[in-house]
């Protein structure tokens, strides 16, 4: 086991040099980078560092899309020391203020003009702040700014520097121990300012080689980058799990091309969040309406059988799957649901993972019956991303899985899901009192209520602070009846109220381009989204989806009624987080008229 995630990018260039690491799609076309380029860049942009005088324990930022220079700037830092830390393209100069003013960054790496404009409207306020290195110079090439300096001469100036001084390089990289802060990752401040939680080498490295044993991933595997690389979850993938696996790693062209580009790679692992499952299951079932009778029929019949075989491999008790449904699924596979897996991307995939929230058990099993593992993970940021996960053969759709090996989980009196671990992180940047919160008796607290089962897996109910308790005493967790709203191709968000209420309501958002598509299909005439949300028909079609729901829920958790907000939840509105968590105060508050009309009359 290494000290750092960069001796292990290292290690791979100096064993397989020319084995391709990454790809990149540029101007319609894959382009290769081996290990041995990967780890020159890296160096390069680690020594240009060393020229700027950056000591161990300051901070470097990176905000872009996912491409190799955000790996070369987030390992080049941590090789000398450095906390990188990660800023969401989304962020608007304020949130980027906040966080390069928090953790007294002395670097600003932007993506582009787009983010070199944030940068330079907020950097007087920013005295930490002495060099912006632009990646893309496009748009650029007669801005002059003493601050702000291009990525090929911030590289050019490291390689001169690394020629003079061979050395410093080598001596920083040894320098490095196991506890030293690696990364300062800013939580998505659903409640409040972001924290910047901290994680050590040890964190980075213990996680990556749990997951890679977990997963049974090698050198063979690849995977495709498309998750904001500021979120644990994709540097997990893209890079901590990445190295001390040595798979490849393959950068979409950009965020409108990831089904396309997936169906390009048809990657063997794939992690995302339920959202984009939700969308690949709505995809599929708008594209068989649309199909010929010849194919529905024929999907049809094999989706049956495809959820048969998945209710039997599923099966709480661990029964095996009859011979008779398991011949029948062989015969479906063969016949359409390969060729259906072919088109999306997935007959390599032989690890699926949804995490970052809980997914609906629906959904879960809809991928089953198509001839996905899709499996569930939980964790937190806190906890450098995964607490418990599935393994390939235990898989249960109401469940986060058994924790990692290596990690205990706890159930506290009130149901808060306890975490303690290798992977839990050091604290909280510039904020003792909020880690010893976070930490209390050597615990993580992780903010989410669940239970553990007979089997040891856990079971994630909520957050803590959004259960709902009704004005007759009921506690309901209302993310579970959201995840079954959200299964419905037609409800991208929906928001549970009832705090104090004598009955349950919700707030629903359309997926625009499935009801579009629907309102085209039937005719329906609108001008705008806000009109396409309330004319009949589609209040109509929304109705069916919540009484679909209704049917499986026990009185008090029904809705009663629903209102269609008539514009989408946006991260610049202040309604979601950059990971698309909903801000349930912002929206309690935006839409209170809304929802006080819900409970005006009985």
């Amino acid at each position: 086991m290494f000290a750092s995630i960069p001796h292990y990018l290292f290690e791979q260039a100096a064993r397989r040099p020319q084995a391709v690491a990454l790809r990149r799609k540029q101007q319609g076309l894959w382009r290769d980078i081996g290990y041995g380029d990967y780890a020159a860049q890296t160096r390069a942009f680690a020594a240009a560092l060393l020229a700027m005088g950056l000591k161990p324990g300051q901070a470097v930022a990176i905000i872009g899309e996912n491409d190799p220079e955000w790996l070369y700037a987030d390992l080049g830092t941590q090789a000398v020391g450095g906390l990188s830390v990660g800023i969401y393209t989304t962020n608007a100069a304020p949130e980027c203020a906040y966080i390069l003013s928090h953790s007294e960054a002395r670097l600003f790496v932007v993506e582009n003009e787009e983010q070199l404009d944030k940068a330079l409207a907020v950097r007087a306020d920013l005295s930490n702040l002495e060099k912006i290195v632009v990646i893309d110079m496009k748009g650029l090439h007669q801005f002059k700014d003493p601050m702000v300096v291009s990525w090929e001469d911030f590289l050019a100036e490291g390689r001169r520097f690394d020629q003079a001084n061979p050395q410093a390089f080598e001596a920083r990289l040894a320098a490095l121990k196991p506890q030293d802060t690696a990364l300062l990752i800013y939580t998505s401040g659903t409640t409040g300012p972001p924290k910047g939680a901290m994680l050590a080498h040890a964190n980075l490295v213990w996680t990556g080689l749990a997951l890679a044993k977990l997963f049974g991933v090698g050198e063979k595997d690849e995977v495709v980058s498309f998750l904001p690389l500021s979120h644990i979850a994709e540097r997990l993938l893209s890079i901590y799990l990445a190295l001390p696996a040595g798979y490849q790693v393959n950068f979409v062209e950009s965020p409108e091309t990831v089904a396309a580009n997936v169906a390009e790679v048809s990657p063997t692992l794939m992690f995302s969040v339920p959202r984009i499952w939700e969308k690949y299951q709505s995809m599929v079932l708008i594209r068989m309406q649309d199909a010929t009778l010849f194919k529905r029929l024929c999907f049809a019949a094999a989706f049956k059988i495809g959820r048969a075989y998945a209710a039997a491999k599923l099966d709480p008790q661990g029964r095996p799957v009859p011979w008779l449904t398991r011949l029948a699924f062989h015969l479906a596979d063969w016949t359409v649901l390969a060729k259906l897996r072919k088109r999306l991307g997935f007959e390599r995939l032989r690890t699926a993972v949804s995490g970052a929230a809980a997914i609906s058990p629906d959904v879960l099993r809809f991928f089953h019956a198509l001839g996905v593992p899709l499996r569930q993970i939980y964790g937190q940021t806190e906890g450098s991303g995964p607490t418990t996960c599935h393994d390939a053969t235990h898989i249960d759709p109401a469940n986060a899985g058994p924790p990692i090996e290596g990690v205990e989980v706890m159930i506290a009196p009130d149901g808060e899901i306890l975490v303690r671990g290798p992977n839990v992180f050091q604290g909280y940047f510039k904020n003792p009192p909020a880690t010893a919160e976070a930490l209390e008796d050597g615990w993580l607290h992780s903010g989410d209520v669940g239970e553990i089962d007979a089997k040891g897996f856990l079971r994630i109910t909520d957050r803590k602070k959004d259960l709902i308790i009704t004005s007759g005493g009921k506690n309901i967790a209302p993310q579970v009846i959201e995840n079954q709203l959200k299964c419905s191709p037609y409800i991208t968000d929906a928001i549970v109220i009832g705090e104090g209420r004598n009955y349950l309501t919700a707030l629903l958002v359309i997926d625009e381009e499935n009801v579009v598509k629907y309102a085209t299909d039937h005719k329906i005439q609108y001008t705008t989204y806000a009109t396409l949300t309330q004319t009949h028909e589609i209040q109509a079609l929304i109705d069916q989806a919540v009484q679909a729901v209704n049917k499986d829920l026990a009185r008090v958790e029904q809705i009663k009624r629903f209102t269609i907000l008539p514009k989408k939840l946006l991260e610049e509105d202040g309604e979601v987080t950059p990971t698309m968590k909903v801000k349930r105060r912002r929206i309690n508050e935006q839409f209170a008229p809304l929802i006080e009309a819900m409970y005006r009359h009985p």
